[in-house]
């Protein structure tokens, strides 16, 4: 896999005016990324399971591929052909399919690619796609949806949501602390420093750090962990972050729908779906 280390500082050189890229592609690479026999370390898989609340066992999380390929799926999204700079990305949606369960002693490869780049009225979105294979099967899928912010013609004017619904009742309350963003960091490889950072978190216009999306998601999926199919996909959107330290209230319905929304205001995180 690539080292993220260098990933991340290709990203930022590429943020610096007079060295960075001006100008961006208007279409996705046409190029697809693979690497083949990963195998999952133990302990690891144990440590990322602590963090977002997993069971310990032998079986991966719907959330764990996606940690294990991500490396694949950076090294795309710094390639100069991407349309989006990393820098200032906004994770707003993700989606997974398991189409069989997965087991540590089993050896993955990984292929990644770019789809579907469009107009959001905050910008351009796109699609990056990671999947898992075993001996030539798909057993995985996931589809990572990106936002890349420019400013539009009218000035950025976004147009007015109205009110917001109630939020369901709540089925659990967490507390969610600062560690969260460093743990997370540590067990993904994900060290943007708007998770574990106060600083890194300013310089990016927010008071203070935030949440992983990809933890929050695991976090629900942990919380259903007992009652989930062995095949399934669950889809999430990513609504506003959730600064560390903070209190959520996660909400479940017998038909597969989830959400994650702050105790106190009610204000949205997530909204998922399991079919």
């Amino acid at each position: 896999m690539p080292a993220q280390g260098a990933l991340y500082r290709r990203a930022l050189l590429d943020a610096v005016p007079g060295i960075g890229r001006s100008r961006r592609p208007d279409a996705p690479p046409e190029v697809e990324l693979a690497v083949a026999g990963i195998t999952v370390d133990r302990a690891h898989l144990a440590d990322y399971d602590r963090v977002c609340g997993f069971r310990l066992a032998d079986r991966l999380p719907a959330t764990y591929p996606h940690v294990m390929g991500f490396p694949l799926a950076l090294r795309l999204m710094t390639t100069p052909e991407f349309p989006i700079p990393l820098t200032g990305v906004v994770h707003v949606g993700n989606r997974i399919t398991v189409h069989r369960p997965i087991e540590a002693g089993e050896t993955l490869d990984f292929t990644t690619h770019a789809e579907n780049l469009r107009p959001h009225e905050r910008g351009r979105q796109i699609d990056v796609v990671l999947v898992g294979w075993v001996g030539g099967e798909e057993v995985w899928r996931g589809v990572s949806t990106y936002l890349g912010k420019e400013r539009a013609s009218d000035g950025g004017a976004r147009r007015d949501r109205g009110d917001r619904p109630a939020p369901p009742a709540a089925s659990g309350r967490w507390r969610v602390e600062p560690r969260v963003g460093t743990d997370y960091a540590r067990v993904s490889g994900d060290h943007n420093p708007i998770h574990t950072s106060r600083l890194g978190a300013r310089l990016l216009g927010f008071p203070r750090p935030i949440a992983h999306g990809m933890w929050s998601k695991a976090r629900c999926l942990a919380a259903l962990e007992s009652r989930l199919p062995e095949a399934y996909t669950v889809d999430v959107a990513f609504k506003l972050p959730v600064p560390l330290p903070t209190t959520v209230a996660f909400s479940a319905t017998p038909a597969w729908d989830f959400a994650l929304h702050d105790a106190r205001t009610g204000r949205p995180h997530l909204v998922g779906t399991i079919r």
